[in-house]
């Protein structure tokens, strides 16, 4: 999968995590909501620092 096309869903999926908790559960999820957004950005990063390095190694 491409990268930007991945972190993409990701900032998606974690808007949509935002909003459905605060629209349907009143922000009741917090807690929930916040844990699955940091696990969606630290997994997001890896995989922008893995891409970067395969593209690096590849131009030299």
């Amino acid at each position: 999968m491409k990268t930007t096309t991945l972190l993409l869903l990701i900032i998606i999926s974690m808007h949509l995590l935002t909003l459905i908790n605060v629209a349907f559960f009143n922000g009741a999820w917090n807690g929930i909501v916040l844990s699955i957004s940091t696990f969606l950005f630290i997994t997001a990063l890896a995989f922008y620092s893995i891409n970067k390095q395969k593209n690096q190694a590849s131009d030299h």
